[in-house]
């Protein structure tokens, strides 16, 4: 899909959520989907009760959609957290090279 302005439009589950720039959210759908169906062909295997198993295969896709989206979340947030403090280190590593307060030099007991 594309916009007035030559630039593309994801797609939208429900209206809400923007599959293409959210991150995490193509991956946890496509999660989601896999787990209601291992969960729901597993329940139909083991009672043979379609409707239950459909309800089972509901749920099991609302549980690992959830969880394999606040795990991907979570990973990122670290991530990025990380990302940041190299950052900062690498900046800092800049400013004071060559100079006194540089970390990386050795201290010599001479002062």
């Amino acid at each position: 899909m594309t916009e007035e302005g030559g630039k593309t439009q994801g797609m939208k589950v429900l209206g809400i959520l923007d599959i293409h720039n959210t991150p995490c959210a193509r991956e946890a759908i496509l999660h989601g989907a896999a787990g209601s169906v291992a969960v729901g062909l597993l329940h139909f295997l083991a009672t043979s009760r379609v409707k239950r198993s459909f309800d089972v295969g509901v749920a099991g896709f609302m549980i690992t959609t959830l969880g394999s989206w606040f795990y991907c979340r979570y990973n990122n947030a670290k991530l990025r957290f990380q990302q940041r403090i190299i950052q900062e280190g690498l900046k800092n590593k800049v400013f004071y090279e060559g100079t006194d307060l540089d970390p990386t030099l050795k201290k010599t007991g001479d002062k």
